[in-house]
């Protein structure tokens, strides 16, 4: 994956001025040292011909629709709930770094509008009335009104540079608000996942508290009976007394996902829980969609890497600025204007006339300490950061898909040994219960079982939540989805939060 060169960009150093100009140049003498061109926008690292890790294989329903990356703005519509769909559009308008993103847009657009303004001609008007004594204490009245244009001619292509720059990080604000948009959808779905999974569990072990606590008073009757032992009613005492702890555990952690979901939605709190008793209580199945084995391909799409690719854009454009800096400044300047003075009571005119003038006015940068070539430099540097910061991006990216890729297949291979796993200790705490109840088994032999099948439902439901949440990451790690059109220019106020 490649920083893209734009026809517009002049590299740094690399500026030849016809001669007529480069005459003119010389007057500046503190500019004659050679500026020293940035490295290019080469290839962001070695990206990988293809995934290392497996890719997931597509069942017929999944082909038969698609299941490309187009679909993957869609993709939420498909888990079949209500509730998460509707926590994602709100936590999209509500939540503060999406409005934030947003807002920089703004910011960016108005800086845009400025920078392309200083490229253009200027026209400003003015208008003057002053009254005072002179010398000889007679009153005077004097008035003017004036006409001043300005335009500063771009002879080495810095105004052009600027104007570049400013698109430039346009471009990446509003990628960041795509990210911004795709970061908040994953991360309250992922919270939304694990709720609902955190209640499976919650009510596997409510309903393992409940039995437990029916086999201890039946075991408290049996030893008041003598038929069975002291120690045996103290361990099904210890059991359910450790599971209802493990059940407040549980439901503690339900708790603060519900605490995490408001801060992500900006729902209030009775809000989110009747929106959240609406969906289904379970843990939501996506439906699979397809990555080919084409990496680049595949990053090109995330907002995140087209956000940073613009930002290096930006920063080389800024050299360009900064390199024009240091060479002579020609403007054409012109102005027309009336003055009118009278004295006393303003019948005395003392002076009435129009001026003009016109003519260009070259600014010749002769010693400033360096503080121009300083400012080159640091725009090198700046450019420099952005793109070592792009490479970077490019490769983190990278190893996020694969990680997603690895963790989908981990979790798919285990749920069928943990369905198997399941179904034969539920069979075998059955056969246990039914020897302890003829009386040929010990409770201590049952209660070995019933923590085992226990263990073994709990980590289904681990399983499965990891398949889920995996499925999340890669939609994530591969950019969900996003469409690189820009957002309406009243992005902010229409997703400002309602006020009450």
């Amino acid at each position: 994956m490649t920083l893209p060169e734009r026809p517009d960009v002049h590299h740094a150093g690399q500026y030849r001025p016809s001669p007529r100009r480069l005459s003119a140049a010389c007057l500046a003498l503190a500019l004659a040292a050679c500026a020293t061109p940035p490295a290019p926008l080469q290839s962001a690292g070695d990206l990988p011909s293809r995934w290392y890790a497996p890719v997931p294989v597509m069942d017929s329903e999944v082909q038969a629709h698609g299941g490309k990356e187009e679909g993957l703005g869609q993709w939420w519509a498909q888990f079949n709930d209500s509730a998460l769909t509707q926590l994602i559009v709100t936590a999209q308008a509500r939540n503060g770094s999406v409005l934030e993103a947003a807002a920089r847009i703004a910011q960016a657009r108005a800086e845009s509008v400025s920078t392309g303004a200083s490229a253009q001609p200027q026209l400003q008007g003015g208008v003057a009335l002053q009254r005072g004594r002179g010398s000889t204490g007679s009153l005077a009245s004097t008035g003017s009104v004036s006409v001043d244009a300005s335009w500063e001619l771009d002879l080495w292509g810095g105004l052009k540079a600027g104007r570049s720059a400013a698109l430039a990080q346009l471009e990446a604000s509003e990628a960041s608000w795509h990210d911004a948009r795709v970061s908040v959808a994953a991360e309250t779905a992922q919270n939304y996942v694990r709720f609902r999974s955190c209640q499976r569990l919650a009510d596997t072990l409510q309903d393992d508290a409940r039995s437990l606590a029916t086999s201890a008073a039946l075991t408290e009757r049996k030893v008041s009976a003598g038929l069975e032992s002291p120690a045996n009613a103290a361990l099904v005492r210890a059991s359910a007394a450790s599971s209802a702890a493990n059940l407040v555990a549980q439901q503690a952690v339900c708790e603060s996902l519900v605490k995490s979901l408001v801060a992500l939605t900006g729902l209030t709190e009775p809000e989110l829980r009747v929106l959240l008793s609406q969906g289904v209580q379970e843990v939501p199945a996506p439906r699979n969609f397809e990555v080919e084995q084409v990496p680049a391909r595949w990053l090109a799409q995330r907002p995140d890497l087209r956000s940073a690719e613009r930002q290096a854009a930006a920063a080389r454009q800024e050299i360009d600025v900064a390199e024009a800096n240091r060479w002579p400044q020609l403007s054409l300047l012109g102005s027309v204007g009336r003055t009118r003075a009278s004295g006393g009571n303003g019948s005395a005119m003392i002076f009435e006339g129009t001026s003009w003038s016109i003519g260009p006015s070259l600014s010749i940068p002769l010693l400033d300490g360096q503080r121009r070539s300083a400012a080159a430099d640091a725009a090198r540097g700046r450019y420099e950061e952005a793109r070592s910061r792009y490479i970077q991006r490019v490769r983190d990216a990278v190893a996020e898909v694969e990680n997603a890729l690895t963790d989908l297949d981990a979790a798919s291979r285990r749920q069928s040994d943990a369905e198997k796993a399941v179904a034969g200790f539920d069979a075998f705490l059955n056969a246990q219960r039914r020897l302890t109840e003829a009386g040929a088994g010990s409770l201590l032999d049952l209660e070995d079982a019933r923590r085992t099948a226990l263990s073994a439902r709990s980590n289904l439901i681990d399983v499965q939540t990891d398949r889920v949440l995996a499925w999340i990451a890669l939609y994530r790690a591969v950019g969900g989805g996003w469409s690189a059109e820009s957002p309406p220019e009243s992005t902010a106020l229409s997703q400002a939060p309602p006020q009450d």
